[in-house]
């Protein structure tokens, strides 16, 4: 098929609202969850540990402590089953992927250092703005 062509059979299906976030970031993700005809929202909410693809096939994974036992979930970034993502707090990485998180056990699974904002960074050097 003639490129063009998919590339506007997939516009349609493009998420109107751009999500900002990136990984290390902790994150809410509403999802729709259907039951018995009844369509509920559910949370899920923890660290994103990868984001892999592009366009409409993009995706992301998110990892939380679920009883002491880690879970992920991969979630679809263009699916309408994503009600929406919240960014709890933003976190500071310097890798592409946060596999190294699954070997670590307790507060260390989930410690993402945080993302310093500019007028913080400042202060705490004690630089006048």
């Amino acid at each position: 098929m003639n490129q063009a062509l998919l590339d506007k059979i997939e516009s349609a299906q493009y998420r109107k609202d751009a999500l900002d976030f990136g990984v290390g970031d902790t994150v809410r993700v509403h999802t729709k969850v259907v039951e018995s005809g009844k369509e509920r929202i559910q949370v899920f909410a923890g660290v994103v540990i990868g984001r892999r693809g592009h366009g409409l096939n993009e995706m992301f994974t998110v990892r939380r402590i679920s009883y002491g036992e880690g879970v992920e979930r991969v979630f679809p970034l263009h699916s309408p089953r994503v009600a929406k993502v919240e960014v709890e707090r933003k976190g500071a990485t310097r890798r592409a992927k946060l596999t190294y998180l699954r070997k670590r056990v307790g507060k260390g699974a989930t410690l993402v250092k945080e993302k310093e904002t500019r007028t913080a960074a400042t202060a705490s050097r004690g630089v006048k703005s």
